[in-house]
Formats: structure tokens, C-alpha cells, sequence
């Protein structure tokens, strides 16, 4: 498509050219404005529909989380992991639409919060953004699976994609949020979506409390998803749609942009593979076989790990960022489990929070900026490493603090947690009154 569009180009402009020789009517510059204008026009179009495609493909991510959730936990919780991911789209959709462009968006005086009225944005890029709202909302699904309330999931979202999330991402992304004055840098997310979610989760999975039976005389005790194909398809699905989420971060498409956009997909690719590679090898040593649930986490982790830098990293430094995002997941499950004693369901707080704050940093070590090195391991100095350090650490305070509150409060309100019985039951069963497999009758 870039090709036939610089074809086109081309020949437009050999066109004007050879009109100007036979009428002698108009001037050079006159066809280079022409030319420019319609390159303007052309590559206008062609950003528009490339933020249109990402975000369908973020949107889509929705399906992967459903799969990812769903199969690394029980069947008797299937229909409620399906439930909160619709409730996280849904909700999201309109929230966002209604007052959470504007508070990440609007204008703004002092660079911390922003407002310009309710119902703001409009067409691909409202579209777009949105899907990361419910992203962030989505993570914190399956590190509390299998234990609480609908009701409860339900507030938070409205809250996260309402207020937490837009509020926090207006820091960078608005354009003159006091991170975006900082120096600070976050491409696609690593901080702004996958770190917020990601220890929001962590919150939520202590909050609520282990599931029963996770815990026993002080030993933790696996308990296993039902269904390990499930999840490595909404591996791939996710994988596939984060070459939307971060190549559609571009924001545009066309010439230079067009590029630049390709070579942020190329990188997300080589660092969720590395990621992938990283967490299997670990376990391979570690536990003496290649587990798959961890590898599958440890793509999840090469995909978080780049997101942030995806725009400013070599392909070495890609693959480096990945394969110890990979590893770092890894042992971020294993102590948050049995050290901290939280049980994440689904290790959501490592993969996005932990690894998150990761990706974050790593361009302050050997991150890019077109020709000038950023990162202190490749003659940059320290001044991007701060920078990153700082804006990573506001995310994370912002995402911790604010879930503490929300969690609390509906602690001592409606609760957070459903009955011992209904937890054995299911929540399919206590929450929806359904099952996600016809016939299958026996507990888990």
C-alpha cells in the first residue's frame, strides 16, 4: 500500500511537470505545493485508517484476555471471566466516551489534572483510546478470579476507566502533562496502561484475599486452569493485537511515519518472542521442565516489556528488553505467590505491573531517540533513567494508592468477596446462574 502510494505520488507530480513544459502556465512551486497537499491529503487518510485497523485489533484483545483468563482458571468461573471482559468493554466504552477523554485529554493549567467538558473526542481517535481504557481495566480481571463479587468488579471498572486510568495518562500522552515536561517517556503503555492495571491487581488480589484452598498449613497449593489451549490461543490473540496497540500508537501513517510505525511492530514481535524464550528457558532450568503457562506469561512479559520503548529501541535492544522481561516475570510469580502470600490467579500483577514498570525503565538504560543515545549503558547518561524512574514510580504509587481507596471502601460497603459456599459452587453458578459447559456437573 505505502508503495502504490508513492507511485501514485510520482506519477502525479511527473504529470504536472510535463504540463508545465507544454503550457508554461504555472510555476515550480507551485506544483511542489500541489504535490505536497496531496501527499497531506493522502497521508491523512491512510492515518486515519491505520488507527482505525490498530484499534480494531486492540478491541480484539478483548477476545485474548477472555481466553487467557478463562483457561488459566476453573471451569466453574468461565462464564464470570466472560462476563467481566464484556463488562469491561462495555463500561469502558461509555465511561471513557463520557468523562474519561476529557479528564485525560481536555486542557489543562497545571499539567496534573484535565478537564474540557463531558462527551469529548470523536471518530478514529476517540475509537482508539478507548480501547486502552478497557485494557487497563481488563487486567485487573483475572487476578481476582474465582473469589468476588460482580457487583463489586463493576464499580471498579466504572472507576478505573472513568477516573484512575484517563487522569493518570493525561501525565504523558495529553502533550503538556508535568511527565510530558519531564522528559518522560512512554510510547504504547509499559506504565500508563499495563503498570496502572497491573497494580491496581495487585491491590485487588490483597484485598480480597486467596482463594480457598490456595493457602494450607502456610504451603501453597496449585490450583490448576482448566484449560492450558484455551489460554495459549488467547496468547496469540493478544499477541496479535498488540501489533495495533503499540504500532497504532504511531498515530499516524504515511512517509516517515509509515516507517516508523513498521519498525514498531517488527520490534513488538522480537520482543514478545524473546519474552517467550526468556520464561522458558528459566523454567526449564528451574523447575527441570519447559512450563507453559510461564512461557505463555513470559510473551505477555516481552510484550509489556517493549511497549513503553517500542518507539525509541534498537532490535538488539528490543530482544534484551524482552528476554529479561521474560525471566523477570518468572521469579515476580513465584515470590508475590508464595513470599507476599497474594494470590494473583493468573500472575496479571507481575506480567503488567512488575514487568510494566520494567519496560518503563529499560529506556533509560539503552533506549533511543532517532541518532542520540538516552540510556546509561550506551553513552546517554542518567538524566533519561531518572526521568523514567520517576514517571514509573508516580504510576505505580497513583495505581496502588487510589485502588487501596476504591477496594476499601467497597470493603465496607457491599463487600468484596462472595460467600465460602458460592466460592465452592462457582461463581458461574452463585453470580449468573449458568455454567460454561453443558453437562459438566462435577466440582473442582
Amino acid at each position: 500500500m505505502y508503495n502504490l502510494l508513492n507511485l501514485f505520488i510520482s506519477l502525479f507530480q511527473e504529470t504536472a511537470v510535463a504540463v508545465i513544459e507544454v503550457a508554461d502556465i504555472v510555476t515550480s512551486e507551485d506544483v511542489t505545493a500541489a504535490v505536497e497537499a496531496v501527499k497531506t491529503g493522502l497521508y491523512g487518510d491512510m492515518g486515519m485508517l491505520w488507527m482505525l485497523i490498530s484499534g480494531i485489533l486492540v478491541f480484539f484483545m478483548q477476545a485474548g484476555f477472555t481466553l487467557v483468563e478463562s483457561g488459566m482458571t476453573q471451569s466453574k468461573n468461565a462464564v464470570n471471566i466472560a462476563m467481566k471482559n464484556l463488562l469491561d468493554i462495555t463500561v469502558g466504552s461509555l465511561t471513557y466516551w463520557f468523562v474519561g477523554y476529557s479528564l485525560m485529554y481536555g486542557d489543562t493549567t497545571n499539567g496534573w489534572f484535565f478537564w474540557s467538558g463531558i462527551m469529548q473526542g470523536e471518530g478514529a481517535d476517540l475509537f482508539f483510546q478507548t480501547m486502552f481504557a478497557a485494557t487497563a481495566a481488563t487486567i485487573v480481571s483475572g487476578a481476582i478470579a474465582g473469589r468476588t463479587k460482580y457487583s463489586t468488579y463493576a464499580i471498579f471498572t466504572v472507576v478505573m476507566t472513568a477516573i484512575i486510568y484517563p487522569i493518570a495518562g493525561g501525565w504523558q500522552w495529553q502533550g503538556s502533562g508535568w511527565l510530558t515536561e519531564l522528559g518522560f517517556i512512554d510510547f504504547a503503555g509499559s506504565s500508563i496502561v499495563h503498570a496502572v492495571g497491573g497494580f491496581a491487581a495487585l491491590v485487588a488480589a490483597y484485598m480480597v484475599g486467596p482463594r480457598i484452598g490456595k493457602y494450607v498449613d502456610g504451603k501453597v497449593m496449585p490450583i490448576p486452569g482448566h484449560n492450558q489451549i484455551l489460554a495459549t490461543l488467547g496468547v496469540f490473540i493478544l499477541w496479535l493485537g498488540w501489533f495495533g496497540f503499540n504500532g497504532g500508537s504511531q498515530l499516524a501513517w504515511g512517509g516517515d511515519d509509515a516507517v516508523a510505525a513498521s519498525t514498531v511492530v517488527l520490534i513488538t514481535n522480537l520482543s514478545a518472542a524473546a519474552g517467550a524464550l526468556g520464561a522458558l528457558v528459566t523454567t526449564w532450568i528451574w523447575y527441570g521442565k519447559p512450563h507453559l503457562a510461564q512461557t505463555l506469561n513470559g510473551a505477555l512479559a516481552g510484550l509489556v516489556s517493549i511497549t513503553a520503548g517500542c518507539g525509541n529501541m534498537t532490535t538488539g535492544g528490543a530482544v534484551l528488553a524482552g528476554l529479561i522481561g521474560g525471566v523477570i516475570v518468572v521469579f515476580s510469580i513465584e515470590f508475590i505467590e508464595k513470599k507476599l502470600k497474594i494470590d494473583d490467579a493468573i500472575g496479571a500483577a507481575s506480567v503488567h505491573g512488575i514487568v510494566g514498570f520494567w519496560g518503563t525503565i529499560v529506556i533509560g538504560l539503552w533506549g533511543v531517540d532517532g541518532d542520540t543515545k538516552l540510556g546509561i549503558f550506551n553513552g546517554g547518561g542518567s538524566d533519561q533513567l531518572i526521568n523514567q524512574l520517576i514517571g514509573g514510580l508516580a504510576y505505580a504509587v497513583w495505581a496502588i494508592v487510589l485502588s487501596f481507596v476504591v477496594f476499601g471502601i467497597l470493603k465496607y460497603t457491599i463487600g468484596l468477596r462472595v460467600t465460602e459456599e458460592e466460592e465452592v459452587a462457582g461463581l458461574d453458578v452463585s453470580e449468573h446462574g449458568s455454567i460454561a459447559y453443558a453437562g459438566k456437573r462435577t466440582r473442582e
